[in-house]
């Protein structure tokens, strides 16, 4: 069966556990779901905001919904908003999805799936950047969050104003090819995160072996940045120096007897280089053939000879290996913390006014994440991939999002195309119980089953594989920007 049409501001018909019957179009003149009037907050007791102030909520969820287009449904619409903004339950804005080639029912069935598990690969592909510009900016974990940015603008405010990118996503294109199109970009998002990390992660394991062999006693550190070229005997065919660790108790009984431990210990040799809590590090010059000697004697006075040559080129080459990790971490966000630290931050500030139910008035785009990748310049490069590529991932799972409502919207209030997709943001965790249950209550005539069933968890909707508690009589799709939690 062949579908022509799409949908604009508007949705389906009605379904009730199926397929339902055509909804009538939008009468002209209609404005769906017009702001109301905010009276003091009813879903808790906290205070009232000051005169003035924003109210657009703390919650980082978003719940999108939609409803079919028809009059009775877009009064319904109308109704939720005046309730939900009376008892301050939820901002509510309208969410528009443009016209798509909706092809035919099997070919949607069939997205449906297949955009659920894309919806589900895309928030764990963004959660999984946002946790490694954490680790990335470990010296600055404070500023994280105004990193994670959209199109030059917060997450919030980009769900709030979203627009639909003809550019990269035509809606005049086939359904499938659009899919396609964002399966394979975060496809090679996801390639190119795990080759980029995995070198991060190498460099700060070679690190991490360098600095702990800096760590620790006398007896596992390593010594090549205590000692010097000045505190041996190099290149004699006779004598060698050897570097011993001295409890320090035993200081005083070292000085008397180091000399007298074998035959042939040059006199005066022995010379403090270090120490820590245990003990001191000693230097103490001997001929060769007497070291084994030396080393016996040594332990059975409890001192330790360590074993340990003095090799000019290794020891610069330990140093210069350290350096240069320590450099390549560092490189890998040190301007970004460097200007966080100086109290200037590298993203200038976006204020993007939020728009109420109803009003079409939108502010204007962001900057491209091209453009602000050429300002970062200054960053280091793991810094600024993750965030260039943040966005376009972010800003394809949203994408998705806006599909899984055009199709879910289809394929439950059937044809003509014509529905009106919501988008509400709930003000507080408090609120969320009666905001459901004023859903419901609005929505409950598009599905008396699925309405019964939240109420009545022993019935079943015949033929659907979801758990109750998935299913509402109008359709839904939860977005959750806590991506650090």
């Amino acid at each position: 069966m062949q579908i022509l049409g799409g949908a604009g501001a508007a949705s389906r018909s009605n379904k009730s556990s199926g397929r339902g019957a055509a909804q009538k179009p939008l009468p002209p003149g209609s404005r769906p779901c017009a702001p109301a009037p905010r009276p003091p907050a009813a879903c808790s007791s906290s205070p009232r905001a000051p005169a003035g102030s924003k109210k657009t909520g703390n919650m980082s969820e978003f719940w999108l919904i939609s409803a079919p287009g028809d009059k009775e449904n877009l009064q319904a619409l109308e109704r939720m908003n005046t309730v939900t903004s009376k008892s301050n339950l939820s901002y509510n804005t309208k969410f528009t999805i443009p016209d798509f080639k909706v092809g035919t029912l099997d070919s949607l069935v069939g997205l449906s799936d297949e955009l659920a598990k894309l919806d589900i690969f895309a928030e764990s592909l963004i959660r999984r950047m946002a946790q490694s510009v954490v680790e990335v900016m470990e010296d600055a974990k404070g500023k994280v969050q105004e990193n994670l940015l959209a199109n030059g603008v917060d997450l919030t405010s980009f769900v709030t104003h979203f627009e639909w990118d003809m550019a990269k996503y035509p809606a005049k294109q086939p359904l499938v090819s659009v899919v396609d199109t964002l399966a394979k970009q975060l496809a090679q998002i996801e390639t190119d995160l795990k080759s980029r990390t995995a070198a991060y992660n190498t460099l700060k394991t070679n690190l991490e072996n360098l600095e702990k062999k800096s760590m620790g006693n006398l007896f596992t550190r390593t010594l090549s940045d205590i000692v010097s070229k000045e505190d041996f005997v190099l290149d004699s065919e006779y004598l060698i120096t050897l570097l011993v660790i001295v409890p320090k108790p035993s200081y005083v009984q070292w000085q008397k007897t180091y000399e007298s431990l074998s035959d042939m210990v040059v006199p005066r040799s022995t010379k403090l280089i270090a120490e820590d809590k245990e003990g001191g590090l000693f230097t103490v010059t001997l001929f060769r053939k007497v070291i084994d000697d030396f080393k016996t004697k040594a332990k059975e006075n409890k001192f330790m000879v360590r074993e340990f040559y003095y090799d000019e080129k290794e020891i610069k080459r330990e140093r210069e290996e350290m350096t240069r990790l320590l450099s390549d971490k560092k490189q890998q966000y040190q301007t970004s913390c460097v200007a966080l630290k100086k109290g200037s931050s590298t993203l200038p500030d976006h204020k993007v006014k939020v728009t109420p139910l109803g009003n079409p008035d939108r502010p204007a785009a962001g900057q491209s994440d091209r453009e602000r990748e050429s300002e970062g310049e200054g960053e280091g490069p793991l810094l600024r991939w993750l965030k260039v590529n943040f966005s376009e991932a972010f800003i394809a799972w949203i994408h998705i999002k806006a599909l899984r409502v055009f199709v879910e919207s289809v394929l439950r209030y059937g044809l003509p195309v014509n529905f009106q997709a919501v988008l509400l943001r709930p003000h507080k965790k408090s609120c969320t119980k009666r905001l459901r249950e004023v859903l419901n209550s609005v929505f409950r005539h598009l599905d008396e089953v699925a309405a019964a069933s939240i109420l009545d968890a022993s019935v079943e909707i015949p033929g659907l594989q979801l758990s109750n508690q998935d299913y509402f009589p109008y359709v839904y799709f939860h977005i959750d920007l806590s991506l650090l939690d």
